[in-house]
């Protein structure tokens, strides 16, 4: 799937280096008395100081150096501003070191931020603490990537600190790779092998790569803007390349092909940022990739499509899939456009020039010189045409046209143009992208950029200027859904409620190949670009977590766990809004916003059985030979009892309902506490009853399977095809899951009493 935009990740996480992230050790700053009140500690040398800093470390580290990392456990040592130091501690060493004589306090350090480049400690992952302190960052998980390749000698694909692959992997790095993988980056292939080297020549790949697994990287920024230290999900799960595309687009065979060798290689988690148009599942090789993949305790991560906002058109939509959506941080790369009559629109931009903030400079519309070939209203290559009017001038482009904003901007540039105006579509609403620009320019609203061009109608004389406010974070309507994200519901199985999840997917900075600023450090570019195809490896990494921190669970299991934690109100604590800025609809959304800290610890999950799969393939009345498309065996449905799509054991529902009551069962499996009370809360959809019976589950032990049922009928009458949602919620005093409920309201006379 070509990408609609471009994006990036990362977060500020301190002055901590790399080895910090190797144990669960923290960083606490200890107060201590001075060596000898008598002495001042002006007369000591250093080494005295240190000595006796290092008298209070328990006996076992007070080495300089451990065995199991590189630096001293002794991180700064304090003269002036404090007695005391800072050292690498656990809380049971920091316990003994308080019965020491001369012991004041000690404190874990916090973690402070400057700017972020963000989504890390956006989606509440701190260093040392939470999530990445229990996965120990997807230690030990390998994320396989299908996408256009990777830049290998990025520092952020560096195998500093990190341990080598499981035994388990068997994959191997092609042709001019075998030099470049290490630790981080232990597989590097090529589908079809053709095509040579897994080499990125398009960054789509080192991208969601850096995004899903990256490394520690300080001072990543794109012409400086979300300046920070750019770092992956899973920082320290392992990378495995599958090149499965090229300039040309990318082939279902080599996918396929690089699915299978995934498998065999011992991946646990496969990230696929692309997809095409919707089948049904017995002939959409992605599916049947990932249902093998499955069924080898597998998670397959894939990104719902970038054709939003329209609904019935998301991509990846079996129920064996993760199908992931994408949404807005809460960061903006802030750039304003100021018209002569003294009106301004904001809107964004990675470019950030040294340019005057007090002049202006005329306004141009291609639109309003069209040919009979062409429409310049797109800014493609023909602009050149117009270079005698464009000269000097601020040139309105609208998005669209086969060309994306670098190419319009460079077109504009090549005519002698000095900045650029991009107005988007109207169906992307208040989404914009931050791209990184070879000239001064903006991406603005489609209403804002209508009013410019009225403004341009009544004046002779037009004029504006740009300037670049940079970073701002704080928008309290974060998450906001992507006007590109593509909606359900599913049409190869409307059934089951997708997308699953959104995550962050707009204005994404990672790892990128190639400089996209004039930089001589070719080796540590970052590129920020948005679609689907960079919240999908988001899910991805924190699915890795989950794995890391749970290795027995399924696909399934930590599917769940994603999906019934997920957030369902903004930063500001009101409903998610679309790109509109109005109340979400559930077929945007799905379960909600990812909250990797609650999926960490659920309670309970609804682990869907593998074989539970068939009965439900059987229920889309697929015949035997589809059937045998997707289970790779004869399979004959007329001896399968089939089931509704709603019965399968998914964490959702997504019901057609009319005149008559429907009732399916979900089974929930304890993974929470022992002994556990679960009560039902019950938000049920406008004109729908929803009646869960049995309104209490108790778990006398981990790992209990307990059902219920619950039973959905129409409360009045419906006239009109109506889409209404809502949820059921199991709650203890820990923990509690919800699922999502998505009702397609059909026609009907009367209501079943």
């Amino acid at each position: 799937m070509k990408i609609l935009k471009i994006f990036l990740v990362f977060s500020i996480l301190g002055c901590l280096s790399w080895p910090s992230i190797q144990s669960d050790l923290t960083t606490y700053i200890v107060q201590v008395e001075s060596p000898e009140s008598r002495i001042s500690t002006q007369s000591l040398s250093d080494q005295d100081l240190e000595s006796w800093y290092r008298s209070f470390l328990p006996n076992t580290i007070a080495s300089t150096r451990s065995n199991d990392e590189e630096e001293p456990r002794l991180v700064y040592s304090y003269r002036n501003v404090m007695k005391g130091f800072a050292a690498r501690l656990s809380a049971e060493q920091v316990k003994e070191m308080e019965k020491k004589e001369g012991f004041i306090s000690a404190w874990p350090e916090r973690i402070l931020s400057l700017h972020t480049t963000h989504t890390p400690s956006f989606l509440g992952l701190q260093q040392n603490e939470g999530v990445w302190r229990h996965s120990n960052y997807g230690k030990g998980v390998i994320i396989g990537v299908l996408d256009t390749g990777i830049s290998p000698d990025h520092p952020s694909f560096s195998d500093e600190g990190m341990p080598p692959p499981p035994a388990k992997w068997k994959g191997k790095c092609e042709l001019n790779f075998t030099t470049k993988c290490n630790n981080k980056l232990i597989g590097a292939r090529t589908f079809p092998q053709a095509n040579g080297s897994p080499i990125d020549d398009n960054g789509h790949g080192t991208h969601t790569a850096g995004t899903a697994a990256g490394g520690f990287v300080k001072g990543a920024n794109v012409f400086g803007n979300a300046n920070g230290t750019a770092v992956g999900i899973a920082p320290l799960a392992h990378l495995a390349i599958y090149k499965v595309c090229d300039s040309f687009g990318c082939s279902d065979s080599g996918i396929l092909s690089a699915m299978d060798a995934a498998i065999d290689d011992g991946v646990d988690i496969l990230s696929l940022s692309l997809g095409g148009s919707t089948n049904p599942f017995h002939s959409d090789p992605i599916a049947l990739g990932a249902y093998s993949a499955t069924q080898r305790g597998i998670l397959v991560s894939c990104s719902a499509g970038n054709t939003g906002p329209f609904e019935g058109a998301v991509v990846n939509e079996a129920p064996w899939i993760l199908t992931v959506g994408a949404s807005t941080l809460d960061r903006k790369i802030k750039a304003t456009v100021r018209l002569g009559n003294k009106e301004e629109f904001e809107g964004e931009s990675a470019f950030h020039p040294k340019v005057s903030k007090t002049k202006f400079f005329p306004l141009f519309n291609p639109g309003e010189n069209l040919t009979d070939d062409s429409d310049n209203s797109f800014c493609g290559p023909g602009l050149t045409d117009l270079s005698r009017a464009i000269k000097g001038k601020i040139v309105l482009c609208v998005a669209g046209g086969g060309f994306n904003s670098i190419e319009k901007g460079q077109a504009v540039k090549n005519a002698g143009g000095v900045g650029m105006i991009l107005i988007n579509r109207p169906q992307d609403g208040l989404t914009k992208s931050a791209d990184a620009h070879v000239l001064p320019a903006l991406d603005v609203a489609s209403f804002d950029g209508n009013n410019i061009i009225d403004y341009m109608k009544s004046t002779k004389k037009p004029v504006a200027r740009i300037t670049f406010q940079g970073t701002i974070i704080g928008d309290k309507n974060a998450p906001v859904l992507a006007g590109f994200s593509s909606r359900g519901p599913s049409t190869a199985s409307p059934g089951i409620l997708k997308p699953d999840i959104i995550g962050p997917g707009v204005n994404v900075l990672a790892a990128w190949p190639t400089p996209v600023e004039n930089k001589t450090n070719t080796k540590s570019t970052f590129n920020i670009i948005s679609g689907t195809s960079m919240s999908c490896p988001h899910l991805s990494g924190i699915a890795a977590l989950l794995k890391s921190a749970h290795p027995t669970w399924s696909p399934a299991a930590i599917k769940s766990a994603i999906m019934t934690t997920a957030d369902i109100v903004n930063l500001g604590n009101e409903s998610l809004l679309d790109e509109m800025l109005a109340p979400a609809k559930i077929f945007a959304y799905g379960s909600g916003h990812v909250n990797p800290s609650r999926a960490n610890d659920p309670g309970l999950v609804y682990d869907t059985q593998f074989k539970d799969y068939i009965p439900y393939l059987c229920g889309l009345n697929y015949t035997d030979r589809q059937m045998g498309n997707i289970l790779q065996r004869i399979t004959s449905c007329s001896k399968v009892k089939s089931i509704p799509e709603a019965q399968l054991n998914y964490p959702s529902f997504s019901i057609s309902l009319g005149a008559n009551q429907q009732t399916y069962t979900r089974t929930v499996t304890n993974v929470g506490e022992a002994k556990s009370s679960y009560r039902v809360e019950i938000v049920s959809p406008r004109s729908v009853s929803v009646v869960v019976k049995p309104s209490t589950l108790k778990f006398t032990k981990l790992n209990q399977k307990l059902t219920y049922r619950v039973t959905f009928s129409a409360t009045t009458n419906i006239t009109n095809m109506e889409v209404v949602h809502g949820y059921l919620k199991w709650s203890s005093n820990r923990h509690f899951v919800r699922s999502p409920i998505a009702v397609i309201l059909q026609e009907s006379e009367t209501p079943e009493d």
